[in-house]
């Protein structure tokens, strides 16, 4: 039991005008807390229903606290608490998924949002088409009144506003993949299409599917941050989210009947296009901290944080943008790409964030097509140096492998755990496990798989970690050394 009592704070909750789809720490800390922030400037019927497709940790976290928590804004020279009030109830999907489906099928509910990461979408990362023999997809179309899946649900709930004359809501994308909105339209109409050709057709019509870039490092809440919480404040919050400072949400204009909160008002951007932020953030932020997250991991750095203190992961970090990511970038309107990554590394620099690496390593298979494959492909095409972006390829092959480089396991948490450990367990000497991860279909676009330099680029630097460790082979990319030099 706590030594605190529970956060008790009685809140005016506004009438629901959302309903978020995976209701974890990203969404607390950003959608959430931007949509507080429009509230308390401009009012409006803007709560949020906030539903747990999986587990009912959510609601057994805010359920006492009347939905509400404390967003915790963590910067170099200290802390700032701010109450949130704005989720008006918490609905367990797998318990009742007829009261999910009723609450996203009401007329009040103008916008469904999801940050249900990348394994959410039940697609295929290499190809971005939905995986019709997915569990969750094959159970969503057998029982399509009775969905497992996130876009099982929202087919659902458009299926009954449609028949009962109903405008749709608008789906909000928030999960950190290229073309989100695009994606999630794809996935949607193609599960509908299944069920049922005239509503896929009318949500290919109807139904606004806006694009987002969404920025703010997040890590998973401790026991210990929780604690810490209750001494600064005097109560306990189990619900409650750390968070960096900075955030940004770059988001398409688009929605049904322009119907949205004025998230302007708390610093979004409102653009006709996002790819270009997109692309931006994933291959500039997201894929430098898998790198880092993979590299780090095994040198034995538990933070991103502890990682780049080490000059030489900060020097290979600064090396991988100037010389292999920033010339794959378009520049975004406002932007100065490279003002944009010294200001990444002061962020990863933030102590006060406790970012593990293990947590970003979470779900590789699912993240290298966009973080990384994608820069690797265009640097191809162009003939410019991929030296680093194959180091972390490497490190997320030695990552899945599952055991680190003192000999103990890893704790490998991805959709294909089992298949990648099992490739590279197969593999007899290096040359043959970067060859049989390479194969894997699901993660590896043929074209970049079976191009002779990637592999070559790729298998030279997994050589390279075997034999040398990650931080020596980080230091001889960053330095410019090689293993003969040293």
């Amino acid at each position: 039991m706590p030594d605190h009592p529970r956060l008790n704070r009685s809140m005016t909750k506004p009438k629901p005008g959302i309903v978020h789809l995976g209701p974890g720490a990203f969404f607390k800390a950003f959608g959430a807390n931007y949509t507080q922030d429009v509230i308390e400037i401009h009012g409006g019927d803007w709560g949020i229903v906030a539903v747990s497709l999986r587990s009912a940790t959510a609601r057994e976290q805010l359920g006492p606290q009347d939905g509400v928590y404390t967003s915790v804004s963590l910067g170099p020279s200290g802390s700032a608490t701010k109450v949130i009030g704005v989720i008006c109830d918490v609905l367990v999907a797998p318990e009742n998924p007829d009261a999910v489906i009723v609450a996203m099928a009401d007329p009040a509910i103008r916008i469904v949002s999801l940050t249900i990461t990348e394994k959410g979408y039940c697609y295929e990362p290499s190809t971005g088409k939905l995986k019709m023999d997915h569990p969750d997809i094959v159970h969503d179309i057998a029982h399509p009144g009775n969905p497992r899946s996130a876009p099982g649900y929202i087919v659902a709930a458009l299926a009954q506003r449609r028949a009962a004359g109903n405008k749709p809501f608008t789906v909000l994308s928030c999960d950190n993949i290229p073309a989100n909105g695009k994606l999630a339209r794809q996935i949607v109409v193609s599960l509908a299409r299944v069920l049922d050709a005239d509503l896929a057709d009318w949500i290919a019509t109807e139904v606004p599917f806006p694009s987002t870039m969404v920025d703010r490092i997040t890590p998973a809440t401790t026991e210990a941050d929780v604690e810490r919480l209750a001494t600064s404040t005097g109560y306990f919050d189990p619900a409650c989210v750390q968070h960096e400072p900075f955030r940004q949400w770059v988001i398409e204009d688009d929605f049904v009947d322009a119907e949205r909160p004025r998230w302007e008002a708390g610093g979004a951007q409102f653009v006709a296009d996002v790819e270009k932020h997109e692309a931006m953030k994933l291959r500039c932020l997201n894929g430098t901290h898998s790198a880092l997250a993979y590299l780090g991991y095994l040198a034995g750095y538990e933070t991103i944080a502890e990682t780049v203190a080490d000059t030489v992961f900060s020097k290979f970090c600064q090396k991988l943008w100037a010389e292999e990511i920033i010339p794959a970038v378009s520049q975004p309107e406002g932007e100065d790409l490279s003002t944009y990554c010294d200001a990444l590394l002061e962020r990863y620099q933030n102590a006060s964030i406790r970012h593990r690496t293990w947590q970003i390593a979470m779900d590789g298979s699912q993240k290298l097509p966009q973080r990384l494959l994608g820069t690797v492909a265009d640097n191809l095409a162009a003939s410019r140096p991929i030296q680093g972006l194959a180091l972390a390829i490497a490190g997320w092959m030695r990552y899945v492998g599952g055991v680190d480089e003192s000999g103990q396991a890893i704790d490998v948490r991805d959709p294909l755990a089992a298949v990648l450990r099992e490739a590279s367990a197969a593999g007899l000497d290096p040359s043959t496990r970067v060859s049989n991860l390479l194969d894997i279909n699901a993660v590896f676009d043929t074209t970049v798989a079976q191009n002779p330099a990637f592999r070559d680029a790729v298998m030279s630097a997994y050589k390279l970690l075997s034999k040398e460790g990650s931080r020596s082979a980080v230091e001889a990319i960053a330095g410019g050394k090689t293993s003969r030099d040293r």
